[in-house]
Formats: C-alpha cells, sequence, structure tokens
C-alpha cells in the first residue's frame, strides 16, 4: 500500500514538473505576449542612449511586441540601474542597455560591492566608438609624442580631466601613464560637461572624452583633438594620429550593448539579439549610427562574451595597477 502511494506521489511530482516545463516552452516560445523593459541607467540624451533608443526600436518591429526605453540614471556608472536588472526575473521581461565597462570590470571596480554584472546574460553589442584625446585649444602641444616627452621631464605639470572615478576618460588617462612612464594631475568631475566646460576655459589641459559631444568645438578650434584611440585614423581628421602610432597597442573604444538578467533563457536571449541584428543591418540605420560616429555592430551573445572578455584584458590591469577603487 505505502509502495503504491509512493509511486503515486512521484508520478504526481513528475507531472508537475513536466507540467511547468510545457509552461515554461509554451512562455518562451510566445515571448513576447507584453510590454518589455529596456533599462537604461544613464540620462535621457546622448549617444549612450540614442543607441540603445535604435535598439529598442527595431526590436519591438521584428519581435512584433513593444520595448520601452526607461532612463533609471543614479550611482556611479549606472549602478541603479543595472542592480535593478540584476534583480528582475529571468523571463526576457527587463533587459538592460549599458556600456562596456559595466559588463567588464564594474566586480573590480566596486569591490566592496554586493552585485555583479558579470552574472548577466550577453545578448547584443549594439555599436563600437572610439575613445579621443582633446585639449585647451592654447595647449602648446600638437603631437601626443610631445606630450608625453614634457611630461616625463616635468611630471604632474600637465593635468587631465574626466568623467568620474572609474569611468572610460579616467582609464585611458591612467593608461597613458602606464604605457609613456610619466605622470598627469587627475582632476575628476561629475560627468564629462563640467570638464569639458572647464577645458574650453583653459583651465584644464587634457580630457578623454568621445568625439561627437565635442566635434563641434574641434571644428570651430576651441579645443584641439590631440590623438584618437581608433585603430586607424578617423576619416574626418586624418591629419590627427592614432594613440597607438605613439604607443603602439594601445587602443581604446567603448561600446554599448544589451544583456539581461542572471539565467534568462537562451531561446530568449537569441530571439532578441536576432531581432536587434535584423534592425541594424537597415542601411538607414546604419546611417544614423556612422553620423553618431560609431560604428554599428548588433552581435551575438557568443561575440558578445569575447568583446567583454577583451574589456576585461585590457581594462583590469590599468584598474589594479592604479588600483582605483569607486565608492
Amino acid at each position: 500500500m505505502l509502495a503504491r502511494v509512493g509511486v503515486c506521489a512521484t508520478l504526481t511530482f513528475l507531472g508537475a514538473i513536466g507540467a511547468a516545463q510545457l509552461w515554461t516552452a509554451h512562455a518562451q516560445s510566445g515571448y513576447p505576449n507584453r510590454p518589455v523593459t529596456l533599462v537604461v541607467p544613464y540620462p535621457a540624451g546622448g549617444t549612450a542612449d540614442l543607441l540603445c533608443r535604435f535598439a529598442a526600436d527595431k526590436a519591438s518591429s521584428n519581435l512584433a511586441g513593444q520595448v520601452v526605453v526607461e532612463n533609471r540614471p543614479g550611482g556611479a556608472g549606472g549602478r541603479v540601474g543595472t542592480e535593478a536588472v540584476l534583480r528582475a526575473p529571468p523571463d526576457g521581461y527587463t533587459l538592460l542597455c549599458a556600456a562596456q565597462l559595466t559588463f567588464s570590470v564594474t566586480h573590480l571596480l566596486f569591490s566592496k560591492a554586493s552585485f555583479d554584472p558579470r552574472a548577466l546574460e550577453p545578448v547584443s553589442v549594439l555599436a563600437t566608438y572610439p575613445l579621443i584625446l582633446i585639449a585647451r585649444a592654447d595647449l602648446p602641444f600638437d603631437r601626443l609624442q610631445d606630450l608625453i616627452a614634457y611630461a616625463q621631464v616635468n611630471p604632474g605639470k600637465i593635468n587631465y580631466g574626466h568623467q568620474g572615478k572609474g569611468q572610460t576618460g579616467h582609464l585611458l588617462g591612467e593608461l597613458l601613464m602606464l604605457r609613456g612612464q610619466f605622470r598627469m594631475t587627475e582632476i575628476p568631475y561629475r560627468g564629462s560637461a563640467p570638464a569639458i566646460n572647464d577645458l574650453l576655459a583653459g583651465n584644464i589641459d587634457l580630457v578623454p572624452d568621445y568625439l561627437l559631444a565635442n566635434k563641434a568645438n574641434i571644428d570651430a578650434g576651441k579645443l584641439k583633438l590631440l590623438a584618437t584611440g581608433s585603430r586607424d585614423r578617423l576619416k574626418d581628421y586624418p591629419r590627427v594620429a592614432t594613440i597607438a602610432e605613439t604607443l603602439p597597442g594601445v587602443y581604446a573604444d567603448t561600446w554599448m550593448a544589451v544583456a539581461a538578467p542572471p539565467g534568462t533563457p537562451t531561446e530568449i536571449t537569441k530571439k532578441v539579439s536576432e531581432a536587434i541584428r535584423q534592425g541594424f543591418q537597415q542601411s538607414e540605420l546604419r546611417a544614423r549610427i556612422l553620423a553618431l560616429e560609431a560604428d554599428p555592430l548588433a552581435s551575438t551573445p557568443q561575440e558578445m562574451r569575447e568583446l567583454i572578455r577583451q574589456s576585461l584584458e585590457t581594462w583590469g590591469p590599468v584598474v589594479e595597477a592604479a588600483k582605483i577603487v569607486v565608492e
């Protein structure tokens, strides 16, 4: 009798598992059947936000479901929005659109934090764009090698501003000093805008930043483009050398990418990735992204994993050598 009850209980349990698996499979096959939220952990506006909105628009069209952008800024490096996605259910209805460093070195920068974005499921790297090194217009150097030569015999006399501790501009400044064996004085700001304002006023010497936000001032002669972090010279500035022409092997770019909460089924991440890829292959959208001085990519999840690995390989040693910690 007991054996018969045990068998019945086991069959009931197995039946429940099977029903749950069937329900999960059905839910995934019908995905999405309600709006998807794409969390952007930065304020609206700018290249980063625009790329995320392009992704949401194309994913909406190709998934036949609404993808809504929600800007949720706050915390160093967009920590508030990132943490919200990490805690979200792994059902594909809450996604993150964030910058490169979020996925690669956050665990090093926030060593005392309880969250680790490496657990996020990669979906797609949307586009890449290089960092540039810009200087005040009257800086008496036109080439990076001349600035380095001066800084090597005048340690600390050149200063550079950046967007904040642990941001790409900060890391590039530290990388330049490590590889060029010179010292600058670091001046942190809360975002690019105040750093650029001080650069325009001539209060600081350099800022590692991005081209789109500074192109007008460069073209007007209000700022000097000293070098680019791209692998090739920029088409609009063929006379400006890359950083690697002075410091071989030093490249600096960033990218925006979409990821899902830990444990999100592969079927869902692949489906979203393919929807974004289809949209980003359209010639009209590619032209709009190129106009932002960015290169459209729309990678697969596996390609995104490789780019995360490369980013960690580039910036991890810089974080550790410079002992950068964000509280």
